[in-house]
């Protein structure tokens, strides 16, 4: 029963509605509410602010959502390594991948269906820092994103890569035949780029930075998908990681080329929660990205996992 009470309660604090949390729990309001109500008995403490509706926990309520979400992740891997002795790991992968890393997050999650091919995966794409929100709240088994820059805390690293920096355009740009471009000559270009919610944009801003540059783009978006949209048929240009190309590697109008003076790297990785024991998904996904070499490019990576 403390495992369902602390269920609805985990639930109710993250839907702040009551009806809402008891349509996602499949029970009706007032047996949700009875539960909470039991769950504040046992535990001799007033866990919610009530009103004419749900306004809040009290700073005890705080205490016992952190604890709540630790316990029910516990109780549901030690269900799920029981059940994965028995039948092999099933359930959900649940991953959050920064926009620049998710070109290359298929050669882990490839290698982890071929070893779990019960268990399914959910990548969601998220900045750096709601994926240090997602670990500590027990929603994420893991994470891809930039190691040195901006490090998450509490968490086991794993590199993966080194991201590199390349200038796209398109083939008739006046720069399509150079082997390199300066990063000053890039910042005077008409260019794309992520907009600067993103730690890769970040990134790209301190690089210029370092070097007494300034970069002015004309358009921004969230997704490299609404970047390579304006490469391709706007006329701009871009500063993307060198892992945009095994996605868009495809496309015969746009040529990428190497970015000097600076040339910059930044290490990319898998982070899991650091804590012990970790849950099972969370051990099937380290077991797969130690055996994962994304240096050594697409094709290689991806028949490894065939």
């Amino acid at each position: 029963m403390l495992v369902r009470h602390l269920s609805y309660f985990v639930t109710l604090a993250r839907e702040k509605h009551f009806a809402k949390a008891a349509d996602a729990c499949n029970v009706a309001q007032p047996t949700l509410s009875a539960a909470i109500r039991k769950l504040e008995e046992d535990l001799d403490a007033r866990l919610v602010v009530r009103g004419q509706r749900f306004v809040g926990l009290t700073a005890e309520g705080e205490k016992v959502l952190a604890w709540g979400r630790q316990i029910l992740t516990d109780y549901n891997s030690l269900k799920d390594d029981l059940s994965g002795a028995r039948e092999g790991l099933t359930g959900v992968l649940k991953l959050g991948v920064i926009p620049a890393a998710m070109p290359a997050i298929s050669f882990v999650t490839a290698r982890f269906s071929a070893a779990n091919p019960m268990a399914s995966v959910e990548v969601r794409s998220l900045t750096s820092r709601a994926i240090q929100d997602g670990l500590d709240a027990f929603e994420l088994d893991g994470g891809m994103t930039y190691l040195e820059n901006e490090p998450l805390e509490r968490v086991r690293r794993l590199p993966l890569y080194r991201e590199r920096y390349v200038f796209v355009a398109r083939r008739d740009h006046r720069f399509a035949s150079r082997r390199s471009v300066t990063w000053r000559e890039a910042a005077e270009e008409r260019l794309c780029l992520l907009s600067e919610d993103m730690q890769n944009r970040r990134i790209v801003n301190s690089v210029a930075a370092a070097i007494g540059v300034e970069i002015r783009p004309q358009v921004v978006s969230n997704s490299f998908l609404g970047v390579c949209s304006h490469l391709r048929h706007g006329g701009w240009a871009g500063i993307v990681p060198h892992t945009f190309f095994y996605v868009f590697h495809a496309e015969p109008d746009l040529v990428a080329i190497d970015l000097v003076d600076p040339v910059h790297s930044q290490a990319v990785g898998l982070v899991l929660s650091d804590r012990e024991p970790r849950s099972p998904m969370a051990d099937a996904l380290l077991a797969s990205a130690l055996t994962v070499d994304i240096e050594a490019g697409p094709a290689t990576a991806h028949a490894a996992s065939g």
